[in-house]
Order: C-alpha cells, then sequence, then structure tokens
C-alpha cells in the first residue's frame, strides 16, 4: 500500500495533469484564433440573419430547458454540466450553416464546453437574438392588496353615483308627469255676472221727479 501511494499514484497523477495542461493550453490557442475570426463571423451573420431566424428558433424550440437557460445565462458549471446537451445544440447549428458553428462545435466536442466557454457562448449570444422573451414583473403581495381595496372602492363609488343617478331621474318623471296632469285640466269657467236690477220702487220714484218737474216748468 505504502509503494502504491508513494511510488504508483503520483506518477498516474502527473500523466494526467500533464495531458490536462496540453489540453487546456490548446484549447485556448482555439479560443484566441477564435476571437481574431469573430468579425468575419459578424458580418456573415449579418447576410444570412434573415433566412437563419426560422431555422434558429425551431432548433432553439425543440432545445432543453437547460440549453434555453444556456443560451440566456453564461454559466460555466452548467456547461460542464450539460455539456453533451451543449454538443448536439452545436451540431443542429452546424447542419444549418449557422456562422462560428462549425469550428466551435469541433473544439467544444474535442476539449468539452468549459474550455472553450468564451466561443460558444460567441455562438450562443447570437443564436439569443433571435429569441424573443418577456420578463415576467414581480408584484409585491402589498401592492396587490392595495389595488384591490381601490378596486373595491372604486365599484363602491360607481354604485353609489349609479344610485344617485337613478333616483334623480325618478324625481325628474315624477315632476314631469305632474306637470303633463295639471296642464291638461280644463281652464275653470269664471262665475257668471249677475246684472243688479234696479227696483220697481225706483224706478216709479224717478218718473214722479220728472213730472213734478214738468209741471213746475209750465
Amino acid at each position: 500500500m505504502g509503494y502504491w501511494t508513494t511510488k504508483v499514484l503520483p506518477k498516474i497523477k502527473k500523466v494526467f495533469e500533464k495531458d490536462g495542461t496540453k489540453k487546456a493550453v490548446a484549447a485556448a490557442e482555439i479560443s484566441k484564433s477564435f476571437d481574431d475570426s469573430k468579425e468575419e463571423h459578424n458580418k456573415s451573420f449579418e447576410e444570412k440573419k434573415t433566412e437563419l431566424q426560422s431555422k434558429v428558433v425551431e432548433i432553439y424550440e425543440a432545445s432543453s430547458t437547460e440549453i434555453k437557460r444556456l443560451v440566456k445565462e453564461r454559466d460555466e458549471a452548467g456547461l460542464k454540466k450539460h455539456s453533451k446537451a451543449v454538443n448536439k445544440f452545436l451540431q443542429e447549428l452546424v447542419k444549418i450553416d449557422f456562422p462560428g458553428s462549425k469550428p466551435v462545435s469541433e473544439a467544444s466536442s474535442k476539449f468539452g464546453p468549459v474550455l472553450v466557454s468564451g466561443p460558444v457562448y460567441f455562438v450562443f449570444e447570437k443564436v439569443s437574438t433571435f429569441i424573443v422573451t418577456e420578463e415576467k414583473v414581480d408584484v409585491p403581495a402589498a401592492t396587490e392588496t392595495k389595488t384591490e381595496e381601490e378596486t373595491s372602492t372604486t365599484k363602491e363609488r360607481e354604485i353609489v353615483i349609479e344610485e344617485e343617478k337613478k333616483e334623480d331621474e325618478k324625481a325628474k318623471v315624477l315632476v314631469e308627469t305632474t306637470e303633463k296632469t295639471e296642464s291638461s285640466e280644463p281652464p275653470q269657467a269664471e262665475p257668471a255676472k249677475v246684472e243688479e236690477k234696479p227696483d220697481d220702487a225706483a224706478k216709479v220714484e224717478e218718473k214722479l221727479a220728472e213730472v213734478v218737474a214738468s209741471v213746475e216748468k209750465a
């Protein structure tokens, strides 16, 4: 056991560390080379943008939830955990000739997406420009309660106003009905004036006075 720990294990560890270092160096060189060609990939992307849109959306919609999240968010732990899914997604992009996808897919398959995360996320960012996302706005509970109270108060006010309108309309109808009833009644006839006739005795006295006056003049 002591021999294994002191002699064999360190040699095995050294071999793996050396191999890992080589892979990291090679991946770094590929990433640098890809960075130098970004301008070319950007130009190609702009030229093919219109024809690529529907194809990219179709591939994206058919992908897993993890890939959709990685397209929107940078998460190297997620790249490592879902490396197979990432490589599969990149291969689908190669099939539609997505700019930059071929060298990135080859590098990711060979070294793993984590070691070439820069180029991988370059492709993901381009893909994300085709994806429409809706941000969900969380409404605080207090705000929701306040909104409900305001709505309830508004409804109560509307009911009161509506009742007042109904009362006003009823009063208006009553007044109009009363006016129509009064105007429809025939005007009352004025009482006939009774002519006062003079008394017969008074007439006799007047005649006598006239006779007396005529006699005295004669």
